[in-house]
């Protein structure tokens, strides 16, 4: 290996996407004498928002969001790994997807990053508290407005969560956004999901409508203030005894006539910046993160959640989460993958908003539809 060689890397700003992806450069730097990569991290949001080109000016190697496979397929800001990384191991990688974390990165016949990070949408619930009050988690949609009202449901609702959550509604009952150059969605289907985002909605503390993810967790975890979150990225760490004041459970979701939810694939991609000048060093890194050994151990002792599926089955990552992987999976394999097109991530900065604060406070719902479906055109134009 290379003398005297030192990348950069940025990531996000949480254990499960920080000190996961630092152990393993520790690791490939002892390995590989000489050979020094170094982490930074940024903000969640600014993880789903900050445009990768500038990163990529900056950065040998990008923790992104699948959204921006269609930005990189079209600026090449980053390299293909398929051109880089043994075909038997991109073929291992494809075969051990969770649900089709490797296929969103995977845009006009290249694959533009390595999901060695898999998330969606999942159930979570605090149970030494389900058991204090003698609560019952709901199984059906239904079920879930009417357990909500007792104030102890929380629910990341930030913008970007919101849209989440509104491609989940739309995706369960039957028809997927962006599916159509005329409309985002159907008319029928689109006042329906607003309303029944609204019925929640009502039930939610206003709280709620401040967080990501992230912090639903740690009011769940700091606090004895809610028993339930029913869809929210979920995090592994959470469901580790030490990680946090509580314990939570992770579950699958509940269901819509029979379905249970089908939410909104998330997760991250390690990608190479095209901007790398040390490209032979670089491809053995992300070959080593991503592969199933490292995956299983090292990446996951030190708070990754995998994105290789062999991780997911594996006896010594469910034993130390309580199941999370074995119990969510089911959840990952039927998610959404959302759209990826150029502009979409027009879309995604423009969407969520309104649908936040009609969830909050209700409003005109055919004038909130006439907007998502106008700045859905005005998306389509953003990639040509």
């Amino acid at each position: 290996m290379s003398n005297e060689v030192k990348l950069k890397g940025i990531t996000w700003n949480h254990s499960r996407g920080f000190t996961s992806i630092v152990a393993c450069a520790q690791r490939f730097g002892e390995l590989n004498p000489g050979v020094e990569i170094s982490w930074e991290k940024r903000s969640l949001q600014a993880f789903a928002d900050e445009p990768i080109n500038k990163l990529a000016e900056r950065f040998d190697f990008l923790i992104i969001d699948h959204p921006w496979a269609g930005f990189a397929a079209r600026t090449k800001v980053i390299l293909p790994l398929d051109t880089m990384l043994p075909a038997e191991y991109m073929d291992n990688q494809a075969e051990n997807t969770v649900g089709r974390s490797h296929e969103s990165y995977s845009y006009e016949g290249h694959q533009w990053a390595l999901a060695i990070d898999a998330a969606t949408p999942v159930a979570a619930s605090r149970p030494d508290l389900l058991d204090k009050h003698g609560l019952v988690l709901p199984k059906t949609f239904k079920e879930l407005i009417g357990f909500s009202k007792n104030g102890m449901v929380a629910i990341p609702g930030i913008p970007q969560d919101t849209l989440m959550s509104f491609y989940m509604i739309c995706s369960t009952m039957g028809e997927d956004v962006a599916s159509t150059p005329t409309h985002f969605i159907s008319e029928k289907m689109g006042l329906t999901a607003l309303e029944m985002l609204r019925e929640l909605g009502k039930n939610i503390r206003r709280e709620s409508y401040d967080w990501n993810p992230i912090k639903v967790y740690e009011a769940m975890t700091l606090t004895d203030d809610y028993v339930y979150s029913p869809f929210a990225y979920g995090y592994t760490n959470y469901s580790r005894l030490g990680y946090a004041r509580k314990f939570l459970k992770f579950h699958d979701m509940v269901e819509i006539d029979g379905q249970k939810l089908i939410t909104t694939l998330g997760g991250t991609g390690l990608a190479i910046s095209a901007n790398c000048k040390h490209l032979d060093v670089a491809a053995k890194f992300v070959e080593f993160a991503g592969s199933e050994a490292i995956q299983k151990t090292l990446f996951f002792d030190n708070g990754g959640q995998p994105g290789h599926r062999q991780a997911w089955l594996d006896t010594h990552t469910n034993h130390v989460t309580t199941d999370y992987f074995k119990d969510t999976l089911p959840a990952l394999d039927r998610a959404f993958l959302r759209p990826r097109y150029h502009g979409h991530m027009y879309f995604q900065d423009r969407g969520g908003a309104p649908i936040r604060e009609y969830m909050m406070n209700g409003g005109d719902p055919h004038q909130l539809l006439k907007h998502l479906n106008d700045v859905y055109l005005q998306s389509l134009k953003e990639k040509e």
